[in-house]
C-alpha cells in the first residue's frame, strides 16, 4: 500500500520466514541485546527502500496498544541489511537533528514510551527514513511490547 507518509515497501516475516535460520539468529540477537523475552515481539517487518522512497516522521507508539493485554510497543529495534550508495539514513528530528546512515549489521534502538509511564508517548524518538538518492536500502523492524504479543 501506498500512502503519502510511506513509500517504501514492506513485508511481515511469518510463517516460513519466522523459521528462517538468519531471522531466527535475528530474534535471538534481539533477546541477547534487550533481555525481553521472544514472546514481546511483533514479526518482523521487512523494509525495502529504492530511490526515491522514504517514511515521513512519525513515531512507533499507537495509542490503543497501551490498553491491550500486550502493552505498548516498549522499544523498536531497528537492523539494517546493507549499506546505501547515497541517502536513506533514520532521522530524530527531536534528539538534535541526528541522522544515522545505514551501514550493514548496524542496529538502532530506541524507545517508544516514557521511562515514568509506559502508556505514554515518548515524542522524543519521532524519526523518519529519509529518501534513498541511489542503491538499495534493507533493514527490518522488530517492535517490542511490555508483555506477550503472540498470545
Amino acid at each position: 500500500e501506498i500512502v503519502s507518509a510511506r513509500t517504501s515497501s514492506h513485508a511481515w516475516c511469518n510463517d516460513d520466514c519466522y523459521d528462517d535460520p538468519v531471522v531466527s539468529s535475528i530474534r535471538q540477537r534481539i533477546a541477547t541485546v534487550t533481555g525481553i523475552p521472544e514472546e514481546n515481539y511483533e514479526c518482523l517487518q521487512l523494509l525495502k527502500y529504492v530511490p526515491g522512497t522514504y517514511y515521513r516522521p512519525h513515531n512507533d507508539f499507537i495509542q490503543v496498544h497501551a490498553e491491550q493485554s500486550h502493552g505498548p510497543r516498549l522499544l523498536t529495534f531497528f537492523v539494517y541489511f546493507n549499506e546505501v550508495e547515497k541517502g536513506g539514513g533514520t532521522r530524530f528530528p527531536k534528539l538534535g537533528d541526528l541522522t544515522v546512515q545505514p551501514r550493514r549489521g548496524r542496529v538502532l534502538i530506541w524507545p517508544s514510551v516514557m521511562d515514568g509511564d509506559l502508556r505514554k508517548e515518548d515524542k522524543r524518538t519521532e524519526h523518519e527514513a529519509m529518501p534513498v538518492e541511489a542503491g538499495e536500502k534493507y533493514a527490518a523492524n522488530a517492535w517490542i511490547h511490555t508483555r506477550d504479543f503472540q498470545a
